[in-house]
């Protein structure tokens, strides 16, 4: 594991087509989850660029088919498929996972996710439908393709956070808001520092599996299907606002395109990207525009060993 933060030539500004100009993917092959919608279609796009083997795995496979079609035609890259995922469905995620561990699998991109649910909702197994969809569906998924991962003999997975993860903990004492009550923001927040905190454990466990496991923030991205749970009043005051420097979704790509594959960051694992570099903790403005770090508690080993513990329990 690399002791001090990585470096890197890209920032804010840059787009998934300019970080992944002169990589080669000809021989790998990569899943991006939600990829039928917002950044997960740019970042498919950008993996098949670089001549990856790239599958699209969303919920509506019909917009799912829409997308590969317009990529293929965009890239040339004719090995563009699609898959069904519900992360809320435990057969769904099974199913795709056995249909994909056949084969080494390079990349994996745990783009899907879900924000600012108005009121409580719960998977069919009783938990919080934030956490359920963007952490133990994705955790779930990735320890299922495990072998497809080993056998690349170098893969990389990226987890998608949010700088909304400084907003909360996990609150391990009550994580599906049975005794507190239930708040759309801090149930995105917890889910998104589990999913860093998925990464930090990931990275620890399958270090001798050549697996780099990493977090990224995307951004602020307003197009996307994330921000469908928010109501259009709040949508234009945030557009108005200047709480944030919103990005394009080509933007918002860049970053998970870039600790996916590019080859300066090879051994670098168990980290938390923004803007295409890799977050200080003591220094949150390093980051460049719109930066605001990662939290320590996000990154504590032992808070990720407990939380793993914790989702192969939630996930039985």
């Amino acid at each position: 594991m690399n002791a001090t933060p990585a470096t890197s030539r890209f920032d804010w500004h840059a787009t998934a087509a300019e970080v992944i100009d002169g990589v080669d993917l000809t021989t790998c092959r990569a899943l991006v989850t939600g990829a039928g919608s917002g950044i997960g279609v740019e970042t498919a796009r950008a993996l098949a660029s670089a001549g990856a083997e790239t599958i699209l795995a969303a919920r509506n496979l019909t917009t799912a088919a829409a997308v590969a079609d317009d990529i293929r035609a965009s890239t040339g890259n004719d090995n563009v498929h699609i898959a069904h995922l519900d992360l809320l469905d435990r057969a769904s995620i099974d199913s795709l996972a056995a249909a994909t561990i056949d084969r080494p699998l390079h990349i994996l991109v745990n783009n899907a996710g879900v924000m600012a649910i108005p009121d409580l909702r719960r998977d069919p197994e009783g938990h919080e439908a934030q956490f359920a969809t963007n952490h133990l569906g994705h955790f779930r998924l990735t320890v299922a393709l495990l072998p497809a991962l080993r056998a690349a003999n170098g893969a990389r997975v990226v987890s998608l956070s949010s700088r909304a993860h400084l907003n909360s903990t996990v609150d391990f004492a009550d994580i599906d808001f049975r005794e507190r009550q239930y708040d759309p923001a801090l149930a995105y927040a917890q889910s998104k520092t589990a999913n860093v905190l998925f990464a930090v454990e990931a990275a620890r466990r399958w270090a001798e599996d050549g697996i780099e496991a990493n977090a990224v923030h995307p951004g602020a991205i307003l197009d996307s299907d994330l921000v469908r749970h928010l109501d259009r009043t709040t949508v234009d005051q945030l557009r108005d606002s200047d709480r944030y420097t919103f990005k394009t979704v080509a933007q918002g790509a860049a970053t998970s395109v870039y600790v996916a594959t590019s080859p300066e960051l090879a051994g670098t694992v168990g980290r938390y990207f923004e803007n295409c570099r890799e977050a200080d903790p003591g220094n949150p403005a390093a980051g460049g525009i719109d930066a605001a770090g990662v939290a320590a508690y996000a990154l504590d080993p032992d808070n990720a060993r407990r939380l793993w513990d914790l989702s192969e329990q939630m996930n039985n």
